[in-house]
């Protein structure tokens, strides 16, 4: 990735920009929603932007209103206009392409007049339980408390009134998209975290629909599934244009122009094996923020179905093992901030970014187990773990060596903690990688992130430049494949026309770190009894 502060010719990017040879990428993080606009090259970041947000729990729910869902877009829209502004003096006016993204799974449901039934339930939700295992068992496959179809059949279950009116239900980016171009379509990648897909359609699994419809023909009268789900489409595949009213909520200005071409909303699975060329078989990727999870490409079927194991797609539909954690670095970012609060109450104020690579250091000084330290950072529920809501908890006994150093290793590993043990159990199936790509903010210090991911999956691990702001750069490049897609299959486009030139920074494992987390990770899987006792208790 090119950054264009420093473009190979001045007016090109200007010209681009004005002329409407761009391609508009937008995702829906956890905490921030991000803009990129890339060029003709789709390797040159024309302009950024974005705006930080929040999930509430409201009513034991976790959500985000659908007014901030809005007025987050419109900010992070007018952000990377202003730097299309600053940096190449124009204002964008139209778009040749644009794509959608946002958090995966959830539940947004709508009835026959496009009004919201209930408030938004995230991934983060992990009260679908009963409706998960049933589904699993149903269904022979695994069936996560995140997807939506879980969130639907629990609300079947729990007899909410809402479910008569339901007309429509879709993900973040499906919603956004929707409201954008008046299409009710899904990438298939997100659509993969709604309800399986078929292993040769590319389409939601028939045979499983029909095996729903026929499990709530008796609790849910005259429901249909596929009535109620987007639309499947897959990558290069067109997904409608911008409507003029469109235009209107994305940029209020009234400076954007309606008839850009959308590829289809993907969710933040896709795109992060978009941004780290993942989407080959025997390739994988971890994506770290919020959450944390790593996506496999298979060569061949699973054995078994396993609870720690989802099965998914990337953009293009070829099956993906996923193992995703609730909790990824929120709690390590909480720790990072009260460090920053000591300092400025030591009137010795450092910036977030100094804070992160000091205490990051610190790490790299702290013994291979982490000095018996045991750092938990389950915020919500985490079901790999076997733990319906979370209890952050740093756990030590008391010869344990408590030091700046251990703690801040053991920090580290803990977000790595709940993965390792879903990647053991892919392990164990026999899967094999040749390459494991890593992103998220984790992984912007150098080194110290992947060092330990690399330890704790006894693997390479390979950083790109698209790192820290992987997930917006990859859905602007799966815009930018509707005009290449009629010519080249994802994978060969991504090799040839993306990454031919991508600089990436490998690190192999360290055996002391590989040994160490070893270490860490029998006492971490032995403490989770503390951690479920703490959970009941508190």
């Amino acid at each position: 990735m090119t950054d264009s502060t420093s473009p190979r010719h001045p007016d090109d990017a200007r010209t681009a920009i004005l002329d409407g040879r761009t391609s508009l990428g937008i995702e829906f993080g956890s905490t921030r929603i991000k803009a990129c606009l890339v060029g003709e090259d789709p390797t040159e970041v024309l302009a950024v932007g974005g705006h930080e947000w929040e999930n509430r729990f409201e009513g034991r729910v976790w959500t985000y209103s659908l007014a901030d869902v809005w007025s987050g877009l419109q900010a992070a829209y007018a952000d990377l206009v202003a730097d299309a502004r600053r940096r190449h003096g124009v204002v964008p006016q139209r778009f040749g392409a644009v794509g959608i993204s946002a958090m995966m799974h959830g539940y947004l449901a709508f009835d026959a007049d496009d009004e919201l039934l209930v408030p938004f339930r995230t991934w983060r939700n992990t009260s679908t339980g009963p409706a998960a295992a049933e589904l699993s068992y149903r269904f022979g496959r695994n069936i996560p408390l995140r997807w939506s179809i879980a969130h639907l059949h629990q609300a079947i279950l729990d007899g909410e009134s809402h479910v008569p009116d339901l007309r429509f239900v879709t993900t973040l980016a499906g919603y956004v998209h929707w409201r954008l171009t008046g299409r009710k379509v899904l990438g298939v990648g997100d659509a993969s975290g709604m309800f399986p897909i078929g292993s040769t359609t590319g389409d939601y699994d028939a045979g499983l629909v029909a095996t729903y419809d026929a499990l709530v023909t008796d609790r849910a009268p005259g429901l249909r599934l596929a009535e109620l789900l987007p639309e499947v489409l897959r990558a290069g595949e067109d997904a409608g244009t911008l409507t003029t009213a469109g235009a209107a909520l994305l940029d209020p200005s009234g400076a954007l122009r309606p008839g850009a071409r959308f590829c289809p909303p993907e969710g933040d699975a896709g795109t992060g094996m978009v941004a780290t060329n993942s989407v080959a078989p025997r390739t994988g990727n971890v994506s770290a923020g919020t959450s944390i999870f790593a996506m496999v490409v298979l060569e061949r079927p699973l054995a078994h179905a396993h609870h720690e194991l989802d099965l998914v797609t990337t953009p293009a539909g070829d099956s993906v093992a996923m193992v995703h954690c609730n909790n990824g670095a929120s709690e390590l970012a909480a720790w990072v901030g009260l460090f920053s609060e000591f300092a400025v109450a030591a009137r010795a104020p450092v910036g977030t970014d100094a804070a992160y690579d000091a205490l990051f250091r610190s790490a790299l000084e702290g013994e291979a187990d982490a000095g018996g330290l045991l750092a938990y950072n389950h915020l919500a529920g985490e079901p790999i773990a076997g733990l319906s809501e979370g209890r952050p908890l740093i756990v030590r006994t008391p010869d344990s060596r408590l030091t700046l150093a251990n703690f801040m290793r053991a920090q580290l590993y803990g977000v790595f903690g709940t993965l390792a043990l879903g990647m053991s159990v892919l392990a164990g199936e026999g899967v094999e990688l040749d390459r494991m790509y890593a992103h998220g903010g984790i992984f912007r210090t150098a080194g110290i992130a992947q060092r330990f991911l690399a330890g704790a999956l006894d693997a390479p691990v390979t950083v790109g430049a698209t790192a820290s702001e992987g997930g917006a750069w990859g859905i602007a490049v799966l815009a930018s494949y509707l005009s290449a897609s009629g010519d080249q299959d994802l994978g060969t486009y991504l090799r040839d026309r993306v990454f031919a030139g991508a600089a990436f920074d490998t690190v192999d494992p360290v055996p002391d770190d590989v040994a160490g987390f070893a270490v860490f990770l029998d006492r971490y899987r032995a403490g989770l009894a503390a951690e479920a006792a703490a959970v009941e208790a508190l």
